[in-house]
């Protein structure tokens, strides 16, 4: 029986010289369309599929190697008298070795949304041939990486089934991620009760949260986010780097307005929106200097000189803006450590996927930025009132729950977070306050959930606070409003709740 190399490939870099190994190897070569033609024009004597198999390419091309000359020859047992037999009856060559890689799809998709032509680049005839070579790894050697060439060429008469199946697993990752990046283009991240998870590999990163952690950073090619990011300045971004940025990133998406937030072991330690850049950055800081130290700024504009002199003056690990002034890019890069990263504007519409052990669990994006609110307390909310309210509102969203934040004249005074009782939260804010001499008396409060009591309405009363959002839904509902009244406090439900644990 004789024996061969199938070579179907799309990416032609290095196919020459491989084809000419094999061949030398004694490998008949076996190929098809444009991979055969460049191989016999380069001097390699190759046999085209329609030829051995007697069944000329159709449809366009749409079937080539769907033939059972080619899988049989593919997927028979070696060890298999009866397979043996089977295959030299009907002249089907003994294929050992497999070399394809795919149409690209993820190029078309990141390119266009036009349907037909994402399906034209839909490729059948080489997952199939890619995925019989992998089952069959122990007598056929598939290739479906490019890279893969030289390693193999210089180990060839060494490869053992240990490393014949880690070059079939190699496949089914790449058939799989193929498949996942075809369903998310194609049906636009709708969930279904069996979905791949389209991710790449971007890079290792040092270590995790912690040094004795391996860690990694993968993302969607198909979606637009943080793996687009332009670093300009500073150290490798880490692990908890990244996931900081991502909070600053989605409140600078989520703010229309000039914004900076200082973000802090992935929640907000300050933001404030003003006209001003400076100001902006500024009321932030101040809301909370202590733990901004080591942080990450974050500001949903391009990032001016002043702002840039006055971060170089205190530590920072990171800064995120959408762009930066030049002035203001070398002033940074004077922070030789200084992460300076630009991010892209995008949406906020995408799905959350978070692991649990065993599982995952996926959901939407929290999107809803509005501020939709009733107002059932006896006093009415001033003007002013209700923006701040909208203001330390949208905050909590990105605090960690149970989330409580003060805030005036569209800067957060004290963030309260990560507490398992919400009068708890309430109370570290305040004295958070205290400790940093900032008065409460007359600001607004905002709670990411509703009040499970009246106590976080008498303790507001007891530090000033005149006006209060929260979602409301809560079985002592009537008991809150009741405390409001009593204390001529403001309160509006939202009806929407902002959990982020």
């Amino acid at each position: 029986m004789e024996k061969a190399a199938l070579i179907s490939v799309y990416k032609k870099k290095g196919i020459v010289t491989f084809a000419k190994f094999l061949r030398n190897k004694g490998f008949k070569i076996l190929s098809t369309g444009s991979t055969a033609k460049l191989l016999s024009s380069n001097g390699i004597e190759t046999i085209k599929v329609e030829d051995y198999t007697g069944f000329k390419e159709m449809l366009d091309g749409r079937v080539k190697t769907l033939h059972p000359k080619i899988h049989g020859g593919i997927l028979f047992k070696r060890d298999n008298s009866e397979h043996k037999v089977t295959v030299e009856e009907l002249g089907i060559f003994d294929i050992k070795v497999v070399v394809v890689n795919l149409y690209p799809f993820e190029d078309v998709a990141l390119k266009t949304d036009d349907e037909y032509e994402l399906i034209e680049n839909i490729d059948i005839g080489g997952p199939t041939l890619l995925r019989a070579a992998a089952k069959n790894f122990k007598d056929v050697l598939v290739v479906c990486n490019l890279d893969d060439y030289e390693w193999i060429m210089g180990n060839f008469n060494t490869i053992d089934e240990i490393k014949r199946k880690e070059f079939a697993l190699k496949v089914f990752a790449k058939t799989s991620y193929y498949d996942s990046i075809i369903l998310d283009k194609l049906s636009n991240t709708s969930l279904f009760k069996e979905k791949g998870i389209a991710t790449k590999i971007k890079q290792e990163l040092r270590y995790g949260e912690n040094p004795h952690q391996k860690a990694y950073f993968g993302y969607n090619p198909l979606r637009k986010g943080i793996a687009n990011l332009e670093q300009l300045n500073g150290k490798e971004l880490s692990y908890n780097n990244i996931l900081d940025i991502d909070v600053a990133y989605r409140m600078m998406l989520d703010f229309d307005k000039t914004t900076c937030a200082i973000i802090k072991h992935s929640t907000p330690c300050g933001v404030a929106q003003h006209a001003n850049q400076t100001e902006a950055y500024l009321n932030a800081l101040a809301c909370d200097p202590v733990s901004a130290f080591g942080g990450i700024i974050g500001i949903n504009d391009k990032l001016n000189k002043n702002v840039a002199k006055l971060i170089t003056e205190r530590f920072y690990e990171v800064v995120v803006a959408f762009d930066f002034e030049n002035e203001a890019l070398e002033l940074l890069k004077t922070k030789k450590n200084l992460r300076v990263v630009k991010v892209p504007k995008t949406n906020l519409d995408f799905l959350e996927i978070r692991s649990v052990l065993g599982g995952y669990l996926v959901q939407e994006s929290d999107s809803n930025g509005g501020f939709d609110y009733e107002v059932v307390s006896n006093i009415k909310p001033a003007e002013s009132q209700i923006e701040d309210l909208k203001f330390a509102f949208k905050v909590s969203k990105y605090a960690k729950s149970n989330a409580i934040v003060y805030a005036k004249d569209k800067k957060t005074l004290a963030i309260g977070t990560g507490q398992t009782s919400r009068v708890d939260s309430a109370k570290f804010a305040a004295l958070r306050a205290k400790d940093l001499n900032i008065d409460l008396n007359g600001c607004v409060m905002a709670s990411d959930g509703f009040f499970p009591f009246r106590d976080s309405v008498d303790f507001a009363s007891r530090i000033g606070i005149k006006a209060i959002a929260e979602p409301g839904g809560s079985i002592r509902d009537k008991e809150v409003i009741k405390a409001a009244d009593e204390y001529g406090i403001a309160l509006v439900f939202t009806h929407t709740r902002h959990f982020r644990h």
